[in-house]
């Protein structure tokens, strides 16, 4: 994989279908991004969970084009596609067989039931310790060959979780893989993986056999050239620990940590993280989901304190809601449905208040990071809060899943923010240092950040409560520098 910035985009959103982001891509985007996360297109994109509840994992929904339309993109970038380990949706063929047959269909092993898991019957405390991201347990009533079940579902009751252990399974995920890798299609992210493995008597997350399932879905993508990302929102410490295992995993401690050095003025936990992170990370500000905060709380399972304690992490979001004049207050938590409570919503830019200075200088940041940076493609954009669509659908995570038409993505390209940070990415991508050695210390107010390679040298410091940062960079006979990001970027 390339060592340059990647965009993650939904497909529909941005390009309107395959055919669509390619031509987007090349118009307004030459040199930027080395590499699409294209988020879930699969028949359908637009179901209960905006694709990640596939009817069928293996087609590309034709309103969006075809497996030839996937390779020709994956032609011309680095491409990585989500393979949704989990669950699959409550309408596929597989599932409606089992609801018609019962144990009878030949895919009754291929999902989880209370029985299944707890097949003596579970207690109280049993139940208690299942680890859900959303209230409730994680059972829904269905008649499978007309008998009364409790069928697992870990997020919504129309995602149906697969018993990743049985030969259907297996199968199932190894038809996935299969596919992906004949479209060309260089890494695969493991959507939910930590909720992959249920073994009764434990949290059902991320334990010891969720590392070997894990081990061994990584060896099976290995096999077809496929590298592997692991998507798992957790304590800080599990995230090293993955990253050991893994080619890449999600930095999703830095999206806060970058907040709470804005907000506060305090950059010593950012540079605390930067001693210690995986730097085979994929860095972000911005995903699809929500802007994480269990990354940087304690362990909820021992209480080993994060690297934010509670009473900062309550800070951080109020610091969030303020700043967006209430917008992500309306989207959170308890206010809108389908989420995740361990998750702010909101566009990045508007939880920096809309300061396109700011905004920028925490890109500078993402960038100089060790890992491979990904932007979302509403802060490709420099995109605000969508609350019509949020009044539209009350989906929380849409108030940041903005729908663009054309003549919206040709005035946001034009605009001073976007272009420089089009030009911060083409140097990330362009400037030999950045295959070097980075290195992070305290500076001034906020922090430096530096990469060396040879006679190549780049040096970023920025203070991120004061949204100032300034770049300097020498190719060993020559040295330019750029105090205002926003007004005169690095043209590489």
């Amino acid at each position: 994989m390339a060592n340059e910035v990647q965009l993650i985009t939904y497909v529909d959103r941005l390009g309107g279908d395959f055919a669509g982001l390619r031509r987007l891509l090349g118009e307004y985007f030459p040199g930027v991004f080395g590499g699409v996360h294209a988020l879930p297109f699969f028949t359908p994109f637009d179901g209960a969970d905006a694709g990640f509840d596939p009817v069928d994992h293996t087609v590309v929904d034709p309103r969006l084009g075809d497996w030839a339309s996937v390779a020709a993109l994956a032609d011309e970038v680095d491409l990585t596609v989500d393979v949704i380990v989990n669950h699959v949706s409550s309408h596929s063929a597989q599932f409606l067989d089992v609801v018609a047959g019962g144990d009878g269909s030949r895919y009754a092993s291929m999902f989880l039931t209370l029985g299944s898991v707890f097949p003596a019957g579970a207690t109280e405390d049993a139940l208690a310790q299942i680890y859900r991201p959303r209230p409730g347990l994680p059972f829904t009533p269905y008649r499978l060959g007309g008998e009364p079940r409790l069928v697992w579902t870990t997020f919504t009751g129309e995602q149906i979780d697969i018993d990743v252990r049985s030969p259907t399974g297996r199968e199932y995920l190894v038809s996935i893989l299969d596919t992906l890798s004949r479209a060309g299609v260089t890494m695969i992210r493991l959507d939910a993986v930590g909720y992959a493995i249920k073994t009764a008597g434990t949290s059902c997350f991320m334990t010891p056999e969720t590392f070997e399932f894990i081990d061994e879905l990584t060896a099976l993508a290995h096999a077809r050239d496929l590298e592997v990302l692991v998507e798992v929102h957790s304590f800080y410490r599990r995230q090293v620990e993955i990253a050991h295992r893994v080619d890449r995993v999600y930095d999703f401690a830095l999206p806060p940590l970058v907040l709470h050095a804005a907000h506060t003025g305090d950059h010593a936990p950012l540079l605390r993280w930067l001693d210690v992170r995986p730097g085979n990370a994929v860095t972000v500000l911005d995903t699809h989901d929500g802007i994480g905060i269990i990354d940087v709380g304690p362990d909820p399972a021992t209480g080993e304190p994060g690297l934010l304690d509670a009473a900062q992490i309550d800070a951080l979001v109020e610091h969030v809601h303020v700043a967006s004049a209430g917008q992500s207050r309306e989207a959170t938590g308890a206010a809108a449905s389908n989420l995740d409570l361990y998750q702010v919503n909101c566009t990045y830019l508007d939880a920096l208040g809309g300061d396109e200075a700011r905004y920028l200088a925490a890109r500078a940041v993402q960038l100089f990071c060790p890992g491979i940076p990904q932007v979302y493609y509403v802060g490709a954009l420099a995109g605000h809060n969508d609350m019509a669509l949020l009044a539209a659908t009350g989906v929380g995570r849409d108030i940041n899943r903005h729908r663009y038409t054309g003549d919206e993505v040709r005035v946001q390209a034009a605009s001073p923010a976007v272009v420089a940070l089009a030009e911060l990415c083409r140097f990330r991508n362009r400037f030999p240092a950045f295959s070097g050695t980075f290195a992070a210390a305290p500076a001034g107010a906020g922090l430096g950040l530096t990469w060396t390679d040879g006679a190549h040298r780049a040096e970023l410091v920025a203070d991120l409560a004061a949204g100032t940062a300034s770049l300097r960079w020498s190719d060993g006979d020559r040295t330019w520098r750029t105090d205002d990001l926003l007004a005169d970027p690095p043209r590489s």
